[in-house]
């Protein structure tokens, strides 16, 4: 018990406090337990620590950290532990674990136990790759679990786990579906050996908001900075991540491509993307062998309908690593880029034939399947990727979406909310929201979410279409002019006037509507816009002849009050109009 503790004493004081001052100091204990990881077989670990001690200068001889202290345990483990390391390096997991049996020091006990989780969760994979397709429900279970709960456990109770094994213990709590037990423990592992970064990741991983975020007594140590840009990139939280990753950079880590990549993902995060793909390009010139966080470069490609740069590196991913995940998925977005979405599709599978728990194939395989029609698999798909990950709101949205399809809105406003409630600033689950609601003829409700998606900057500038649409269809003219008129501002102030149908639209309406309020000359300036577009021009031509003969058969009449007027830049000549102050909005205003 006594070792214990004076580890966990020792590993809270080499981690210092939050405080960078000592950029040394931090690449020494980051090369310590990089070493320290690789021992242990905890391979994303140690290559972690290994790129960010790669990021700082290198230290002189006399600096570099001393090999770890070996006990009389450890030598008499030596033997069996080195030649269980050689079998578990080859993947024999079972056999590594059977030289282990009965060995007492720490390192050798975590790999005994770490080679018996392997070989049931690598059993697990290989049933369900055989007997199911991904896209079947994972009934298959590790059935090393529940033994190594209960030897693990004793040990907890004991206070004979080191920072490794706490976390190890945290591991299998997760996989048995423990989450507040397995929150404990990890955060317990934190406390007994900060600088493991798999025990932070895994704390990430079961975080659902920044409440549960407030109530976690966390170790002050520099690693902790680490940990909330991870978490608040994950919680969507962009802001707050890229002032994190900001103030990491400041303190020295200029040239970690981790940190340049997290960077990246935030900005991806908020849709940023000229900013997003600029900071990929530039971390591919610094690490072009690099094949993580390249799946979410492709989304972006995607996005931006860039065939050649997505064909150049699904092509060059493809010389790296062919069986990678990653590449999986980027080739699968260049197929899906040029619609052929059935080999997407078997792509994204390949992905999670590789790793069923790769939250990203899901969702993107779930696409495919929208687009092939096939809504009962999409279905199934984006439930995986829920079920990988409940903070997924591409799945929460895309199972709205199909639910849509279904015509099933009660549904549609239950995955819709999730969805919001993720991203509450996202104009696009806000607008769905608002369709969802007036198919329900729930008006009010509907009118709030499409002005809220208005406030909040609409990606799509559809919001306040919709919303005039739902006016005009209350025969609520005025309010439905008001919103045409805010929708025609926002599009002209743009600088282009994009390819949308609904300008056309609006232009109609608002000629209509100046027409039975029988002001003339605004009717007549929206029926020559009408005239601009194909699907309006005869209707704005027969309006300007109705407004002629009506002029010709009466005086304007000046005591009309009107609560309208065009933007001075939209008026071909400028007609005085009726200046008022706008409609009061605010009982639409959520």
């Amino acid at each position: 018990v006594g070792r214990a503790g004076a580890m966990a004493a020792a590993a809270m004081v080499a981690a210092g406090g939050g405080d960078f001052s000592d950029l040394r100091e931090i690449k020494k204990q980051l090369l310590s337990v990089a070493e320290r990881s690789r021992e242990r077989g905890l391979q994303h670990s140690g290559k972690w620590a290994a790129e960010l001690a790669f990021a700082l200068e290198p230290l002189p001889l006399s600096e570099l950290p001393p090999p770890p202290v070996l006990t009389e345990e450890d030598a008499r483990d030596l033997d069996a532990y080195t030649l269980a390391k050689s079998y578990f390096d080859l993947k024999e997991y079972d056999r590594a674990a059977y030289f282990l049996q009965g060995c007492k020091s720490q390192k050798a006990y975590f790999l005994y136990m770490y080679s018996r989780y392997l070989s049931g969760e690598k059993k697990k994979d290989d049933e369900t790759v055989d007997s199911l397709g991904p896209l079947e429900k994972g009934q298959v279970k590790n059935e090393a679990l529940r033994e190594l709960r209960v030897e693990l456990s004793k040990k907890h109770k004991a206070q004979e786990l080191d920072g490794f094994g706490l976390y190890l213990y945290g591991v299998v709590l997760r996989k048995l579906d423990l989450v507040k037990e397995a929150i404990d423990v990890f955060v317990e592992a934190a406390h007994a050996l900060p600088l493991h970064w798999g025990a932070w990741l895994e704390l990430c991983n079961l975080i659902t908001d920044k409440e549960m975020l407030k109530f976690l007594s966390l170790p002050d140590t520099w690693m902790k900075e680490f940990f909330l840009a991870h978490i608040y990139t994950e919680l969507q939280l962009i802001e707050e991540a890229l002032q994190k990753y900001q103030s990491l950079i400041d303190a020295g880590f200029s040239k970690s491509t981790y940190i340049i990549s997290q960077i990246a993902v935030a900005y991806h995060n908020i849709r940023d993307i000229d900013k997003a793909l600029s900071i990929f390009n530039e971390l591919r010139k610094q690490d072009p062998y690099r094949i993580e966080n390249m799946d979410t470069f492709s989304n972006l490609l995607y996005v931006r309908g860039m065939k050649p740069e997505l064909s150049y590196l699904a092509h060059n991913l493809c010389e790296i690593d062919k069986y990678r995940v990653e590449t999986c998925c980027v080739i699968g977005n260049y197929y899906s880029l040029r619609s052929q979405h059935e080999k997407a599709a078997l792509y994204f599978q390949r992905a999670l034939k590789l790793n069923p728990r790769y939250l990203g194939a899901w969702t993107l395989m779930g696409h495919e399947y929208m687009e092939m029609k096939n809504t009962s698999a999409a279905i199934q798909a984006y439930r995986h990727a829920i079920e990988v990950n409940k903070r997924d709101y591409r799945a929460w949205y895309g199972l709205g979406q199909t639910y849509e399809i279904l015509k099933m809105p009660f549904y549609c406003l239950y995955y819709y909310r999730r969805a919001h409630q993720l991203r509450p600033n996202d104009s696009r689950m806000l607008v769905a929201l608002g369709e969802c609601y007036e198919k329900l003829n729930q008006f009010v409700e509907a009118k709030k979410c499409y002005w809220r998606a208005y406030a909040v900057g609409d990606v799509e500038k559809m919001a306040l279409v919709k919303l005039s649409k739902l006016h005009e269809q209350l025969n609520e003219s005025e309010q439905a002019a008001q919103c045409y008129i805010k929708y025609i501002q926002d599009i002209y102030s743009c600088g282009e006037v994009v390819e949308h149908l609904e300008v056309s639209t609006a232009f109609r309406y608002l000629a209509h509507y100046y027409f039975k309020c029988k002001l003339w000359d605004e009717a007549s300036e929206c029926a020559q816009k009408c005239c601009a577009f194909n699907d309006t021009r005869e209707e704005g031509k027969a309006l300007l002849r109705q407004i002629l003969q009506l002029r010709n058969q009466e005086e304007t009449s000046t005591d009309v009050a009107a609560p309208f007027f065009l933007p001075a830049s939209l008026s071909a000549s400028n007609t005085p109009t009726r200046r008022v102050s706008p409609l009061n909005l605010s009982s639409v205003t959520p």
